[in-house]
């Protein structure tokens, strides 16, 4: 028997995302056995290259349990407490992720100024094996990854996959040291092409970061005018102002707007909110939305509200 909800919502707080999940599965068992063998190959061969890739795929273990919580956390229903659901959970992983990328690049920067102070030998052949081997893995799990964005979309899989395109630079970097290294015999290019991969991996990090933090921070959107919508709300027939309009992401494809019209008495009130809604939905793909009807004379709003209906008394 279905648990009852505890109230009607007109948009279901929920997502199903059977791609994704099946992707995160995929990539969190290979990521899992690699990184144990990256680990012992790094410390053996002690190449700081090899063990920054380590580190970097063990941060992908953490990254994809949480971005695997976040999806089952997703799929549960809004409650009296959570009132959207739990949504905001993925975006909440996608930051965690996201700043994890940039502690990780940090302590790579750190270990390589080491190693140009205090360079160390470097077993080549273990490091290049190793390598060569990291770059299939991370090119498989990227290209899964990849496929599953373009096929839903989700913030938390993508700060996961740009933990996989850092893994998949990694794994180039350090093929690339090691190339350099054996045909120059100098092993200062194993903390230069480290220092490249933290520079990188800290991008990735601060990008997801930033588009975390707007969302958590109930920025408009990206691709929404705010005053374009404006606009088209005071196009329809009885709508005379808008205002205290707001508009957010609650997850990367879930956004609501709320907004106070004055509408005028001769035009019944239900019609407009229907319009309103109408049109938020076919031009913007807004499905939820509140829009409350106010008149200014019923309802104070201060200043705003006498600037308002002397502007209405001017003829026109």
């Amino acid at each position: 028997m279905a648990p009852t909800l505890y109230d009607f919502h007109h948009l279901p707080h929920v997502k199903t995302q059977h791609e994704s999940k099946k992707a995160l599965w995929v990539t969190l068992l290979l990521t899992m056995f690699f990184t144990a063998v990256e680990i012992i190959g790094g410390l053996i061969s002690n190449s700081l290259a090899l063990l920054s890739d380590s580190a970097h795929m063990a941060s992908d273990v953490l990254a994809l349990g949480l971005s695997m919580v976040a999806l089952y956390m997703a799929t549960r229903p809004p409650n009296r407490r959570f009132t959207f659901g739990f949504l905001r959970f993925e975006i909440i992983t996608s930051f965690l992720n996201g700043l994890t990328l940039a502690v990780i690049a940090l302590w790579i920067l750190w270990e390589g100024i080491q190693r140009f102070l205090h360079p160390e030998p470097i077993n080549f052949r273990l490091m290049l094996g190793i390598a060569a081997i990291g770059l299939i893995v991370n090119l498989t799990l990227t290209i899964v990854l990849s496929r599953s964005t373009k096929e839903e979309d989700n913030l938390n899989v993508q700060s996961a996959l740009w933990h996989f395109i850092g893994d998949l630079i990694s794994s180039i970097g350090v093929i690339v040291s090691a190339l350099l290294i054996y045909f120059t015999g100098w092993t200062i290019f194993d903390p230069i092409i480290s220092l490249v991969i933290a520079a990188i991996i800290f991008t990735g990090g601060a990008k997801i970061m930033r588009e975390s933090y707007l969302i958590l921070m109930e920025a408009v959107p990206d691709g929404f005018d705010l005053e374009q919508i404006r606009a088209d709300i005071r196009q329809i027939e009885g709508v005379e102002d808008v205002h205290d309009m707001h508009l957010w992401a609650i997850s990367t494809d879930h956004y609501s707007l709320s907004a106070h019209v004055f509408v005028s008495e001769h035009i019944q009130p239900l019609c407009v909110i229907l319009a309103v809604n109408e049109m938020l939905k076919e031009k913007y793909g807004i499905e939820h939305a509140t829009i409350q009807v106010e008149h200014a004379m019923l309802h104070d709003h201060g200043t705003y509200g006498k600037a308002f209906l002397e502007k209405k008394k001017q003829p026109q």
